[in-house]
């Protein structure tokens, strides 16, 4: 696998001309990318030539002409999906499961695999083209404060889930291997780790310039830098992966008044590295000459703008490798009505979360985000949702003494969430099972129900 630094720029150049086109410039390059790829598709993956077979031809093709994807089918004819023939899927997960190769390519490509979250993970195969339109198109569509993180000496943190072939931290490990110079000096910190550990070791780094993280990372170390367990100075935390609320960015810049530029939340997934950039006014702008993404309801009708969608469906036009093409991803976002105050021509869009997120208690759909889980006396606090109408909580205290209150308070706590939302009847226990991880490293406040309401 190689990185073209040349190819690269290509995506940088091409990125400039079609923003400084508007809206016309780019609708164009969208629609050649996206014929471009239906032909490739069509012409070398067996599953998407069966599934476009009935479709005129390519260059008449009009995007709500093709069939929704979603993950579990593509999964079951991986050896099909994609468009080259020497990577069958028993190949890719011999590759994943081998830790020493976490960012290792095999062969022209690399492969990542998702965390599996609302259901079985997917293996994702990224070709060179992928990396390099993620740092053209990047680069294209910075602001300045964007270019100061990227340039900013110092020590970049990543703390990630170290248990698997992930995108979070074996991205920057496959670009130490590509092009180290590019990649930057990176220290990675396992998130699985206590939570006294991670401070130890994030107090020994003398200069951190960068910490890039989760919301839920981002949100503990804030409470141990607010205790003054953790005594870091930072320049800038980027998140991803999960939603980052407006409450954590104000909490984020009380507690560390080192900060050049407010929080960098990238919004993207394996499947997709970069579909969109954050602009100086805190929308996500889509990057839509290569990357196309539909609000859709529950039966995957576009939304107006403005609506919360039910899910939101994926193109990736750079992967000719593994097609990512109206691709069922599963998170619920609102594109907003007016222009941006950047002047941006993309489109902008919120993130509101993902619906294996959700937390269904018969008739009643709860946001994860109505239930107030923190503790001064707990470093982590989890909801489980064990069964349709029970749950139970699960603590690491920060005091071990004081757990018994700790469980006593946060029950009190859910349990009246419950009652204003017309539950009575639900079951709220303690248990002695630590808070668990994704197998990604991301960390859940509250787990609900595996398949209540998610999309698999």
């Amino acid at each position: 696998m190689r990185f073209s630094l040349l190819r690269t720029l290509g995506y940088f150049a091409g990125g400039l001309w079609t923003a400084w086109g508007g809206r016309k410039r780019i609708e164009v390059a969208q629609r050649r990318n996206l014929r471009r790829l239906v032909d490739k598709a069509r012409a070398d993956s067996p599953l998407f030539g069966r599934l476009y077979a009935h479709l005129p031809p390519s260059r008449e093709i009009e995007l709500h002409d093709l069939p929704v994807t979603r993950k579990p089918d593509l999964m079951r004819a991986f050896d099909d999906w994609l468009t080259i023939r020497d990577l069958p899927l028993d190949r890719a997960r011999d590759h994943l499961k081998d830790m020493r190769k976490i960012g290792v390519p095999i062969g022209d490509v690399a492969i990542f695999r998702t965390s599996g979250t609302s259901g079985e993970p997917a293996v994702i195969v990224l070709p060179s083209s992928v990396l390099e339109y993620s740092y053209g198109i990047s680069m294209a569509r910075f602001d300045r404060h964007q270019w100061k993180l990227a340039l900013k000496a110092g020590v970049k943190v990543a703390i990630s889930g170290g248990n698997g072939h992930f995108a979070g931290v074996g991205f920057n490990k496959l670009m130490k291997i590509l092009h180290p110079r590019l990649a930057g000096r990176w220290t990675f910190i396992e998130a699985e780790q206590p939570i006294g550990r991670i401070v130890e070791r994030l107090n020994a780094i003398p200069d951190i310039a960068l910490i890039q993280t989760y919301p839920s990372m981002l949100t503990i170390l804030t409470k141990e830098q607010e205790a003054g367990r953790l005594r870091i100075a930072p320049a800038f935390f980027k998140t991803g992966g999960e939603t980052l609320t407006d409450e954590l960015r104000k909490r984020v810049r009380r507690a560390f008044p080192s900060l050049e530029y407010d929080i960098v939340d990238a919004y993207g997934s394996t499947e997709c590295l970069v579909p969109s950039l954050e602009c100086r006014s805190g929308r996500q702008h889509v990057n839509e000459d290569w990357v196309i993404l539909e609000a859709v309801d529950q039966a995957m009708r576009p939304v107006p703008d403005g609506t919360l969608s039910a899910t939101v469906l994926l193109t990736a036009l750079a992967n000719e490798v593994q097609p990512i093409i109206r691709y069922d991803l599963g998170d619920c976002l609102r594109f907003y009505t007016d222009p941006c105050p950047c002047g941006s021509p993309f489109r902008s869009f919120q993130v509101e979360g993902r619906e294996a997120t959700l937390v269904h208690v018969g008739s009643v759909t709860l946001s994860p985000l109505v239930f107030d889980l923190e503790h001064e006396h707990a470093r982590r606090v989890q909801l489980v949702q064990t069964g349709e109408k029970d749950f139970e909580v699960r603590i690491e205290p920060a005091d071990e003494a004081a757990s018994e209150a700790v469980f006593q308070d946060i029950i009190r706590s859910v349990q009246r969430v419950f009652r204003d939302n017309g539950l009575e009847d639900v079951a709220v226990r303690e248990s002695r099972t630590p808070p668990q991880f994704t197998a990604s490293g991301k960390f859940h406040e509250v787990l609900p129900l595996r398949g209540a309401g998610s999309r698999t």
